[in-house]
């Protein structure tokens, strides 16, 4: 097996547009989190969300920006960005062998909702012809292996909240086996229109709008904790092998050591501490770790009641006495729950709290909460304190829990 780096971060984010600003954002606690201002926002019980300040147009030709919906704007962006990054110019043979490997939980959400809208709404036959394009959940990976020339696989993964830690992972085992020589790996969600944001309301799942301050709605792992927020955005990376990075002189963001990928049958939303323990388990034995080799964790902490509960009792069953010397940093405090894009984030962020060395904080984290007993970092950055090894959770409805292990570079 072939080790891995990844040399390259694009992000398109409601908490920044660069590595350096979304990590910055992160460590500071600056959430981006408000109320949502859009038509029919005013129906919502608590109208909140994470969103990404974003012009399509300053970045695509009208004929191709009226052909891509919300989520592939973002996926190509994010994309042009990680290459940029990477500087990674590929010859023609490179290119047969690098592929493309996108998590998305909701596709082209935007527009399929505006074409019900015309359909149902307005009582109209006229539908956009390029409707299936802009809503196909492989459209944004499609349209990323187009412009890059990419000729080597492109797989689109849709697990829910897992579906970018799949994709990750999922490039991870190709590369390390010798398979593909280079790949860009990660997600893209636009899930904030107004039939989408109704349907998760629907659930019961959404946090309530913090009276004092509405960005601070969303709590992870305190007694206090109401629900998740949603928010949208893309990050991918750019991977190749170790090797290969240091031959053309690549600067290397930190490694990908090891995945995990089990599968929770009890319930399709209801998450188990034995589900989730086994896929941090497997995660560990792709690695070649130990569990007393783990410094950190970057968890799910979504800020609903059940899953945090739920993933402190797994963190517990893996580390046992020592599970309250991992730190462990909820970051969708302040960018909101991506949906399938939000394991790629919270790779990108824990790979940059390796680079830098720090343990991001769990923001709005006030009231401890008895069952969530683990050291949370709470509200305010750990310099210093990362370590060198961490691990990045991602558990989904549906119950596809994938975990990915991560190493700084070094």
């Amino acid at each position: 097996m072939r080790r891995v780096a990844v040399t390259g971060i694009g992000v398109v984010s409601p908490i920044g547009h660069s590595p350096h600003d979304v990590f910055e954002a992160a460590r500071r606690g600056h959430s981006g989190i408000h109320r949502l201002d859009m038509p029919g926002a005013g129906r919502l019980t608590a109208p909140l969300a994470a969103t990404v300040q974003f012009d399509g147009a300053a970045h695509f030709e009208p004929p191709q920006q009226r052909l891509l919906d919300r989520v592939s704007q973002f996926a190509v962006v994010a994309a042009r960005r990680a290459f940029t990054d990477a500087q990674c110019a590929l010859t023609h043979p490179e290119r047969e062998r690098a592929g493309v490997f996108l998590g998305t939980g909701m596709g082209g959400t935007v527009s399929m909702d505006d074409g019900y809208q015309t359909l149902y709404g307005r009582q109209s036959d006229r539908i956009k012809p390029t409707l299936i394009l802009q809503g196909m959940h492989n459209a944004p990976a499609a349209w990323i292996a187009q412009e890059h020339q990419l000729r080597g696989p492109t797989l689109t993964y849709s697990t829910a909240c897992s579906s970018s830690s799949v994709a990750i992972g999922e490039a991870w085992l190709r590369l390390a086996c010798g398979a593909l020589d280079v790949a860009i790996a990660g997600g893209s969600e636009a899930p904030l229109s107004l039939g989408s944001l109704k349907a998760w309301e629907a659930m019961h799942t959404l946090a309530k709008q913090d009276q004092g301050d509405p960005a601070t709605s969303c709590k992870p792992f305190s007694k206090n904790r109401s629900g998740m927020v949603l928010g949208e955005g893309a990050a991918l990376v750019v991977l190749e092998p170790l090797d290969r990075a240091l031959a053309r002189g690549a600067a290397i963001h930190g490694e990908i050591i090891g995945y995990g990928l089990t599968t929770d049958v009890g319930h399709i939303t209801r998450p188990s501490g034995e589900g989730q323990a086994a896929a941090i388990r497997a995660a560990l034995a792709s690695a070649g770790l130990s569990a007393a080799q783990v410094d950190s964790i970057n968890a799910h902490g979504t800020g609903t009641q059940a899953n945090d509960s739920v993933e402190t009792s797994a963190i517990k069953l893996v580390f046992g006495s020592r599970a309250n010397r991992v730190l462990i940093s909820a970051t969708k405090s302040v960018h909101g729950h991506l949906l399938g894009a939000a394991g790629a984030l919270e790779c990108v962020l824990s790979l940059l709290a390796l680079r830098n060395n720090v343990a991001l904080p769990t923001m709005h984290l006030q009231e401890p909460d008895p069952q969530c007993d683990l050291d949370y970092v709470p509200n305010r950055a750990r310099p210093g304190a990362a370590g060198q090894t961490m691990l990045s959770h991602s558990f989904a409805f549906g119950g596809t829990n994938a975990v990915l292990a991560l190493r700084a570079a070094g």
